[in-house]
């Protein structure tokens, strides 16, 4: 186990775009590669690409640093098209390559579709997407960098039960994110005595949500829960603003971006926002939490020009956890860097990891801030400050 220190520089490890290279025939200079599959095209494009662009800055400034074992990482990217069938198909075509580890896509279903064939393969996988399903129970090969939908969950029966809240509406897609995030509220909801009034599930095509909104104004609900990616967290928003709806509405991580700020523009104020700690960084107190997002804030906005949303963050993690690994296992074999990940510590813009082999997920609700759109930011709640005074203050 470790913990290493604060900057992704001091990992002391390291885009070129393509090798021949394998794992079986490698030598000490050959280029260390990753399998990377990602939605570039389709519904989920937009937070497919922030993805990408963070995988790529983080592997570029790694390699910047002298790469990896002294030998720099290299990217096979692959587009998932937003379509598991085609998830599927890509890392079919990554394997060709002999990767060393793989970063899966940061659409639910698609992450979901991988999993069978990461096991048969037995390769190390880091997941971008929350659903609790990929590690519980769980599988050997498979990691996850954003908290799971379970911690969310936890998170916001927390903020709720401060705020005295104790009636939920919920509504939620059927992708793997909403209804795992769905299962966790009815899991959890009874030990905060918190009621849940209203459980609604939508297709994830739907773009008329006046049914479900009607439904909340008739129930007892102090606050509406929103479990969407895509699309319809931006549909959904602009629609429960439009009905002038009493019930406050809170979002998750899938909407801690500008992709959904901006196309929601003043339906999104007042939002309140579930976030990794990345997306309100700079509220946190000084320290090596607040250094290590700082230091990937800082590189992102000088390269695309604004802050770097959820989905960036992940993307960014996933390649350190990933470097790490394979630091710290000295090794680019499957087995080694796989065991290396469950016994890694590591601090990243989404919290400090702390994989085992009970626990492939890392996080848990502390790695969660509670916030509201503030003319288009996302301004912690005092509720949250007051917890990172209490997680950072003596860092």
């Amino acid at each position: 186990m470790r913990r290493t220190p604060a900057l992704l520089a001091s990992l002391a490890l390291t885009v070129p775009l393509a090798s021949c290279a394998t794992i079986s025939d490698a030598t000490d200079d050959d280029p260390i590669t990753i399998g990377y599959i990602t939605p570039l095209t389709g519904d989920f494009s937009p937070l497919g690409t922030d993805n990408e662009k963070a995988v790529e800055l983080a592997v570029q400034r790694i390699n910047d640093d002298g790469g990896v074992l002294g030998r720099p990482l290299e990217l096979t990217t692959h587009d998932d098209q937003s379509n598991p069938d085609q998830a599927i198909l890509a890392f079919n075509d990554i394997m060709n390559d002999e990767p060393a580890a793989i970063i899966g896509s940061a659409f639910s279903n698609s992450a979901m579709a991988l999993l069978e064939q990461i096991e048969r393969e037995q390769i190390p996988y880091i997941s971008p997407t929350p659903a609790d399903e990929q590690v519980n129970p769980i599988r050997d090969h498979v990691f996850v960098v954003p908290a799971l939908a379970g911690a969310y969950a936890e998170r916001a029966l927390q903020y709720f039960d401060s705020e005295g809240i104790d009636q939920v509406a919920l509504a939620y897609s059927e992708t793997a994110y909403g209804i795992a995030g769905h299962q966790a509220m009815v899991d959890a909801s009874d030990d905060y005595d918190i009621e849940l009034t209203l459980t609604e599930e939508f297709e994830q095509e739907t773009t008329d949500f006046s049914h479900i909104i009607a439904a909340v104004e008739d129930s007892d609900a102090d606050v509406t829960m929103l479990w969407a990616t895509g699309p319809p967290g931006v549909i959904f928003t602009e629609q429960y603003a439009g009905a002038d709806a009493d019930p406050a509405l809170v979002v998750t991580g899938s909407q801690a971006s500008h992709l959904w700020t901006e196309p929601a523009g003043a339906a999104a104020e007042d939002v309140t926002v579930l976030s990794s700690l990345g997306v309100v960084g700079e509220h946190i107190p000084a320290g090596e939490q607040h250094d290590v997002i700082a230091e990937m804030t800082d590189a992102f906005e000088a390269e695309h020009d604004y802050p770097p949303p959820q989905f960036a963050q992940d993307g960014y993690t996933a390649v350190m956890l990933l470097a790490a690994a394979i630091d710290d296992a000295d090794s680019t074999e499957h087995a080694d860097i796989r065991d290396a990940l469950e016994n890694l510590t590591l601090t990243t813009p989404n919290g400090t990891f702390t994989y085992s082999p009970t626990d492939h997920s890392g996080l848990d609700a502390d790695a969660i801030a509670v916030s509201t759109v503030q003319d288009g930011d996302f301004v912690p709640t005092q509720w949250t400050l007051d917890q990172f005074d209490h997680q950072f203050g003596d860092e």
